[in-house]
């Protein structure tokens, strides 16, 4: 049993990419391996993966047992066939080549992600069944300190600008990590308070399943 603190955690998003790879194949394995001739990606690179399999399409992912024109997706098992149809995974990948933080945080906030369900009665029945479906997506908030002048502002504002899914990446104390693949926008003006920070808010839609990674104990 164990509990964490978030105190010391850092946000990170994405300041530019790689080229795209074309991947040619994904096979049902776990980890799942990409076959992408000619890519040159690195184990430890995040790499955001479009797919013909919509549970990892726009994912964005960990790079592990890299090798030439090969790759594996650290964490992701594709090895149910009947959500991974077998053949049906390729189209490309592109890797995170640079990161800038987003600093001075004061508040964060998530919603969404609830199950929602299908209630179903039949006749015969004295008391109804919910059955899961989908569940609600998924958006955080971040409240941060104003200053036009950080590095981070340029990038957050050019993603709400061309309405484009960037990486986001939250490093936790521990050296675990979270990795988002979102829309992000922002709000264009402060907020404005007697003896109180000027804010703004920075909303993250996200567009894909997390990846979570654990630190090496």
């Amino acid at each position: 049993m164990a509990f964490k603190l978030p105190n010391g955690a850092t946000m990170e998003i994405a300041a530019s990419y790689s080229a795209l790879a074309l991947v040619t194949a994904i096979s049902n394995a776990n980890p799942a391996v990409a076959t992408a001739a000619g890519s040159d990606f690195d184990d430890g690179d995040v790499v955001v993966m479009a797919s013909g399999w919509s549970r990892l399409n726009d994912r964005a992912v960990r790079v592990i047992d890299a090798a030439t024109g090969t790759f594996s997706l650290e964490g992701v098992n594709t090895t149910n066939t009947q959500v991974y149809t077998t053949g049906s995974g390729a189209g490309s990948a592109r890797s995170v080549d640079s990161w800038v933080q987003i600093p001075q945080i004061t508040e964060v906030a998530s919603t969404g992600g609830e199950q929602q369900f299908l209630t179903v009665g039949f006749l015969e029945d004295d008391e109804d069944k919910q059955i899961p479906t989908n569940k609600n997506p998924i958006s955080m908030t971040l409240t941060v300190a104003d200053d036009p002048l950080l590095p981070y502002v340029s990038v957050v504002e050019a993603a709400d600008e061309d309405k484009e899914a960037r990486v986001l990446r939250l490093n936790l104390p521990d050296g675990s990590s979270i990795l988002y693949n979102a829309f992000v926008s922002i709000t264009s003006t402060p907020t404005l308070g007697r003896n109180a920070l000027m804010t703004r808010v920075i909303t993250i839609s996200l567009t894909s399943r997390i990846a979570r990674y654990v630190a090496a104990a």
